[in-house]
């Protein structure tokens, strides 16, 4: 008998009727682990929550889905809750929206049923002495590993992944893939692994479900489903997972734009940044990249005049705007978008100019006009993120800086965006620093790049120099876990 049925299970809207997902139908063991692959809106969450009977109001699911002879859908919601702990657990993508941010670490963890949460720190790699801390004082890595330690806290038959490493950088992921792998295989535990990181999926899964608008469009073994797909879109999936070849020509040595000299932020008594020397000349295209806690937005925000140095100069010629990782976070929700992109515009101009230059810079990015009177809300991950990047150009800037715009979408999503800011850079001529945990994304999109660990710059140079022959045994290891 299997550990988790679900048969012809489908989700509607209640009324009006519309289907969400489904109707779908897969098996899994004790003991197995299987990933679920797809673009954003492909169902991949909505099924998630479907097992563990957490679907949100206004929503109804339909068929069978059975954990270990227990029937979830229609099912009550206090036997339901039986079930969750000790049967099936969840490790959610946004551990700081699943921590209370008000409770310690420790009172969490008993909370989730931890008697002894020194053990159960240690067995996801963490000290003792995190449990006195609140989540905010945590980095990313680290709430994502106490999550992993509060979901096998009742040593469940079945622990599902949602996304749990979507916006770590590369040495943190790997840590907190290692974790998973460690618990699941210590406690015989079943694993759902829900990713669009199919580099991801190919180490923690040996059998693969690919979802499309609802469906399954393809399953079987991992390695056979990422080598010869079968289905037109997983064939696009894999097209797209590996970084566009961005053909911008390498940037001439020019007039510094850029300089720091002898740079450093302190917050409190933690030094975020420690003696940085930087020259970024006009047009050069700078991956910043590091580890998380590794000084990068850091540097941005010095850069951008949202906070003052420590000690050192920091020295911008020319307009500065940004583009932030969280659309969602960075756009108003009460405001009309077109409102928002008028937002940076320089000088005083007509509200008919400004509505008509958020129309040309929503053209620019991908999006027709017809979106000016649209909420955020109206938009999807991907449109938004063209919508802050249409708002900083309408800042009419030299200097561009991103920080992390793109780890949070999808592969597809990621690579439109990445030949949209490509194109815009080249045909402005701005010059791009660009924060990011993935390296293979600098490799493409940035001619040269800075390496940044614990506040310090470990090295800058050209990127293929770097990236072929890295002088600092961390940057050794960065390249190692983006090239797992």
């Amino acid at each position: 008998m299997s550990l988790l049925n679900v048969d012809n299970l489908a989700v509607t809207t209640a009324a009006p009727t519309t289907a969400l997902l489904g109707p779908i139908n897969f098996k899994l063991a004790a003991g197995e682990k299987l990933g679920i692959i797809g673009e954003s809106g492909s169902g991949k969450s909505l099924t998630a929550l479907s097992i563990m009977g957490l679907l949100p109001d206004g929503v109804r699911a339909s068929g069978s889905v059975t954990v270990d002879g227990h029937e979830v859908v229609g099912a009550r919601d206090a036997h339901i809750r039986t079930l969750r702990g000790k049967t099936m657990a969840m490790v959610f993508q946004e551990p700081m929206s699943a921590l209370d941010p008000l409770m310690r670490v420790g009172k969490q963890l008993a909370h989730a049923g931890v008697r002894d949460c020194a053990a159960a720190l240690k067995e996801v790699d963490l000290d003792a002495e995190i449990a006195s801390r609140f989540p905010h004082q945590l980095s990313g890595g680290q709430r994502q590993r106490v999550l992993v330690a509060m979901a096998m806290a009742g040593r469940p038959d079945l622990l599902i992944c949602d996304e749990p490493t979507t916006a770590l950088d590369a040495t943190t992921q790997d840590g907190v893939l290692r974790v998973i792998e460690r618990v699941t295989k210590a406690h015989g535990t079943a694993l759902i692994f829900i990713t669009h990181d199919l580099g991801v999926i190919r180490r923690m899964c040996p059998t693969v479900l690919v979802m499309h608008q609802g469906a399954v469009v393809e399953s079987g073994p991992t390695e056979q489903v990422l080598a010869q797909p079968e289905h037109a879109y997983t064939r696009r999936l894999i097209a797209a997972s590996r970084p566009p070849e961005l053909a911008l020509a390498p940037a001439a040595e020019g007039e510094a734009l850029v300089s720091l000299r002898g740079v450093g932020k302190v917050h409190g008594e933690h030094a975020a940044l420690d003696g940085i020397d930087l020259r970024v000349s006009q047009g050069e295209r700078l991956g910043i990249v590091g580890g998380s806690g590794s000084g990068k937005t850091s540097l941005l925000k010095l850069i951008a005049g949202l906070e003052r140095p420590t000690r050192g100069e920091v020295d911008v010629r020319g307009r500065v705007q940004m583009v932030f990782q969280d659309p969602q976070g960075s756009l108003n929700p009460r405001l009309k978008v077109w409102k928002s992109i008028a937002e940076a515009m320089p000088g005083n101009p007509s509200r008919a100019d400004r509505r008509s230059r958020a129309a040309a810079a929503l053209e620019e990015v991908g999006l027709p006009a017809d979106s000016l009177d649209r909420f955020p809300h109206e938009f999807s991950g991907g449109q938004r993120q063209r919508i802050s990047i249409a708002r900083a150009l309408c800042g009419e800037p030299d200097i561009l800086l991103a920080d992390e715009a793109v780890s949070a979408l999808d592969m597809s999503v990621r690579a439109q965006v990445l030949e949209l800011l490509a194109g815009v850079i080249d045909k402005r001529g701005l010059t791009l620093l660009f924060v990011t945990h993935d390296l293979a994304v600098v490799r493409h999109l940035c001619d040269s790049v800075a390496v940044l660990d614990r506040g310090r710059l470990l090295e800058h140079g050209p990127t293929e120099q770097v990236w072929s022959s890295p002088s600092s045994d961390y940057t050794r290891r960065l390249i190692a876990a983006a090239e797992m």
